[in-house]
């Protein structure tokens, strides 16, 4: 599996420009093999240039990303390395549908590594199944099912090359909650069953409260925080500043505090808040 290294980034796009932007800036951080890592931030922060850069979209105004201690912007075979190594899932991938069938489009990307076509079934039978895309689909056109299930059959198609690294942009975007919920444990139960590397770019902080293992928020183009999601709820007057939202357990928590209600412990997830409540009325019994 991979550790990714962001070494003094920035990017700026159109430079020299009079349009010219900085979108990144001098950014540096970490993610070691296996964490499940949220970024978040308001439009224009710089969330989706810096995943860009991961596996080698955007060529960075100065700076570099490390794949296990290796350039990936050393050569054109880096690059091409890393993007098979890193797989970037887009904001609503589902509009990149485009083979006659659901299995045709899952086998797209392993058919592009020159693999076989039994190692590539396989592929593809392994995907659907973490991503929750039925076989009873296979035959189907994409275009036939639900925004969900697109959803699901292009995040497989991702997954069937195996990333080590896999990263997802908004990826419940526009989705109904029922929908919604099975993305994210479909992603969490890929994680967890092959031990890869996972980054989620979401606007949904109650999605990155319920899977993320630490936070990174972005603003202006800069890592203005970065910790655990107990470390970044426990500062919900910085992230209103920064024009972001806690999520919705934690809001209700802060509102029985100021109404006098003792809570214990961080309570950002809608199961430490129902713990939470409970343990208060039995306290309040004694």
């Amino acid at each position: 599996m991979a550790e990714l290294q962001v070494m003094a980034l920035s990017h700026i796009y159109s430079k020299g420009t009079p349009f010219e932007q900085t979108a990144l800036r001098n950014v540096t951080l970490t993610i070691p093999q296996g964490q499940l890592v949220g970024i978040a931030g308001k439009t224009g922060s710089g969330k989706s240039s810096l995943i860009q850069h991961l596996n080698a979209l955007l060529q960075p105004s100065s700076g570099t990303v490390l794949l296990d201690g290796k350039d990936i912007y050393a050569d054109k075979k880096a690059r091409r390395e890393a993007r098979f190594r890193v797989g970037l899932v887009f904001q609503y991938p589902e509009y990149q549908l485009f083979e006659e069938t659901v299995y045709k489009d899952i086998a797209f990307g392993p058919g592009n590594m020159g693999l076989s076509q039994e190692e590539i079934d396989e592929r593809v039978r392994e995907a659907a199944g973490f991503a929750g895309v039925e076989e009873a689909l296979f035959e189907k056109s994409p275009l036939e099912l639900s925004g969900g299930q697109k959803r699901r059959i292009a995040i497989a198609g991702v997954i069937a090359m195996r990333p080590e690294v896999l990263i997802l942009d908004e990826p419940t975007a526009g989705l109904d909650p029922g929908a919604c919920s099975r993305v994210l444990r479909n992603i969490s139960r890929y994680r967890r069953e092959t031990g890869s590397t996972v980054v989620i770019v979401s606007h949904s902080m109650d999605d990155l409260a319920a899977v993320a293992d630490r936070l990174l928020i972005l603003s202006d183009g800069t890592v203005v925080m970065d910790g655990t999601p107990a470390e970044i709820f426990s500062d919900p007057e910085r992230l209103e500043g920064l024009g972001l939202e806690v999520p919705k357990a934690t809001e209700i928590a802060m509102a029985l505090r100021r109404r006098g209600i003792h809570l214990e412990g961080a309570v950002f997830t809608h199961a430490q808040l129902k713990a939470a409540i409970l343990k208060a009325k039995e306290d309040a019994k004694c």
